[in-house]
């Protein structure tokens, strides 16, 4: 059964999202033995408009997600991260539909998303939630460690 997450907008800059992002960072960082593992510009506040967390039954944020509008009714999906001591408890999927519905809103019609080789249970979760794989787009383009995966909305 699913803990009573609540999932809400927050700033970027939001202490709680400062941290979970820099644990995101450490776990790939260590996943890929280096901390060159993200082709592209990196979010930031000003390309992110829309950033989420959500928050266990006692207020304390464990997980994250973000969207990166890429225009022509297209966005990306950057910084989902959910803490290791609640993954499987279906709060990855409460942030996912959020960031959904949060694109919806903007006029998106497709959303879009970059995970790695060497993260096979994203790849799995994003698959289960009816993403597909298609083509690397943009800077992940010809990078052999990104799978891109999309979902019309």
């Amino acid at each position: 059964m699913t803990k009573r997450f609540t999932v809400s907008r927050a700033a970027w800059e939001a202490q709680d999202g400062v941290r979970l992002r820099a644990a995101q960072r450490a776990e790939l960082d260590a996943r890929y033995g280096n901390d060159d593992h993200e082709p592209g510009t990196a979010p930031t506040a000003v390309d992110v408009p829309v950033f989420l967390l959500a928050r266990d039954p006692g207020g304390s944020a464990v997980a994250c997600g973000g969207l990166r509008p890429l225009g022509a009714g297209t966005a990306e999906v950057k910084r989902m991260y959910v803490e290791p001591a609640f993954r499987g408890s279906g709060v990855a999927t409460l942030v996912l539909r959020a960031l959904e519905e949060e694109a919806r809103g903007l006029g998106v019609t497709r959303m879009l998303l970059e995970t790695g080789t060497l993260q096979p249970e994203a790849l799995r979760f994003y698959r289960r939630e009816g993403y597909e794989v298609i083509e690397n787009f943009g800077p992940y383009a010809g990078e052999e460690l990104s799978i891109c995966l999309a979902r019309d909305l």
